[in-house]
């Protein structure tokens, strides 16, 4: 499933990846055969992929109409397409450079925050540089603000398009603006940029876009926040759990010991601010009577005296070989493949091992 998302990511933007192909070659005591696939990826896929975030809103995703509302009505403007799939691609564009004193808004519907203080808004945006239009002067931009308005209810009064209603986030800025040359060569300069948002108090919030005379179009916003997932460490099972506001202080999480398992230690893990556990302390143990397998306790076992069942010993040989291919630097994959294969060689028990014991699964 993950290699199939990430040709859909390289499909859309290669730039996601770094190409690298490599064979090693080492000699050990086992031959050994595998295949592995190995990706760089930019940090938004890194953690789309492997950090999990609930999503709270992505335009990209949705179906109908946003129903965003624009402040005045000749400000931004809505654009709604569709692309090969027949999904509609909601876009938001603003190009009023021509006359001073801009003040256009656009607004989002309300976002619960759900159980999240702390979230994350991603863009995706085009902007056009200043220089390459003439006669704007000094009524340019090349820059627009992120805003945001706490609120408990969805369906409370309006709120009004002034800024000292809401709180700013930032003011966004492109690495990279388009210009007429880019236009005609059909050459799209999109930024993606990333912003914090909160501490949050209120049960949602409104999202807020003002610009003051940038010729921009907003592509895409997703808003999100990070949790780490539920897991099983030692024997333990852990829920999944939000992150602190600060980034810098870690939750500690005790964890429940599985079915069939008693506590050793008590188990904890801390959960960190980008959705990793981190410092694994403690562990659980299978009660007697159950081993452990694959992190579970199951199933009786029963003893048998090595004396009798001496343990079955071998000697294996194995021989690795290792090349390196260099393709195009252009080309945004990074594969490893490796080839192993096995060889064991049965030997007899150099002494007796009267003190082994074997356990053995009853079915």
């Amino acid at each position: 499933t993950y290699l199939l998302v990430l040709i859909i990511f390289y499909t859309i933007d290669p730039n996601y990846f770094f190409f690298s192909l490599s064979l090693s070659l080492s000699l050990s005591l086992s031959l050994s055969l595998s295949l592995s696939l190995s990706l760089s990826l930019s940090p938004s896929i890194r953690l789309l992929l492997f950090f999990p975030a609930v999503v709270l809103l992505d335009t990209t995703a949705v179906l109908g109409e946003l129903g965003w509302m624009t402040y005045p009505v000749n400000g931004w403007d809505a654009i709604t397409e569709m692309d090969e799939q027949n999904r509609p691609i909601h876009t938001f564009q603003v190009c009023h450079v021509m006359e001073p004193n801009q003040n256009n808004w656009l607004r989002s519907n309300w976002i619960s925050r759900q159980e999240a203080q702390k979230l994350y808004v991603e863009l995706r945006f085009t902007l056009r540089d200043c220089n390459s239009i003439p006669w704007v002067s000094g009524t340019c931009k090349e820059t627009f603000n992120l805003l945001y308005l706490e609120a408990d209810d969805p369906h409370g009064p309006a709120a009004r398009f002034h800024a000292a209603d809401y709180a700013k986030v930032d003011t966004i800025a492109a690495d990279e603006s388009f210009t007429q040359t880019d236009l005609g060569d059909r050459v799209l300069r999109l930024n993606t940029e990333v912003r914090e948002l909160g501490p949050l108090a209120r049960k949602g919030f409104y999202l807020a876009f003002q610009d003051v005379g940038a010729c921009i179009a907003l592509v895409s916003v997703r808003v999100y926040y990070k949790k780490c997932p539920s897991t099983l460490r030692n024997l333990a099972a852990f829920p999944d759990t939000v992150p602190r506001v600060d980034s810098s202080s870690l939750v500690e999480v005790r964890g429940a010991c599985v079915e069939h398992a008693e506590e050793r230690d008590t188990p904890k893990l801390y959960c960190g601010a980008d959705g990793d556990w981190l410092v694994p302390l403690g562990r659980c143990v299978c009660s007697v009577g159950h081993e452990e397998s694959d992190g579970l306790c199951l199933g009786e076992c029963y003893c048998v005296d090595a004396a009798s069942h001496p343990p079955a010993r071998s000697l294996s040989l194995s021989l690795s070989l290792s090349l390196s291919l260099s393709l195009s630097p252009s080309l945004p994959l990074s594969l490893s493949l490796s080839l192993s294969l096995s060889l064991s060689l049965p030997l007899s028990p150099s002494r007796p091992a009267d003190a082994f014991f074997v356990q053995r699964r009853r079915n």
